[in-house]
């Protein structure tokens, strides 16, 4: 992939991930996915996969890859999990989504389009 292509997809990619990480994901999930704070009612981890879900899916979208998408799904529902239990700070968090995002990039320049 030329080089072109590969700033542009990245700079898509973050844009979507701060409109998937800020107003599509709202203040419900941001409460509903956190395990430590449960929300009476809401299952945590459909929260937390719903908008993992968002995430994979405009990865997926961008790239054309649903391995990428699924990829990202789970890589942003387990970062997110660590962030809710403090285990790492929210800009650790952020660091680690757009780390993802750069490998993304990389696997996709090392074996090509992928399924």
């Amino acid at each position: 992939m030329a080089y072109h292509a590969l700033l542009q997809m990245f700079a898509l990619l973050l844009v979507a991930h701060a409109v998937a990480d800020y107003p599509l994901q709202g203040e419900f999930l941001s409460r509903a996915k956190n395990r430590q704070v449960p929300m009476p009612g809401v299952p945590w981890y459909q929260a937390l996969a719903a908008h993992g879900a968002i995430h994979g899916g405009a990865v997926g979208w961008i790239t054309g890859s649903i391995a990428l998408g699924l990829l990202e799904t789970l890589s942003h529902m387990v970062i997110d999990d660590l962030k809710c239990a403090h285990r790492i700070s929210y800009n650790l968090d952020q660091a680690l989504h757009v780390a993802c995002k750069v490998l993304w990039l990389l696997l996709l320049q090392l074996f090509g389009p992928l399924p």
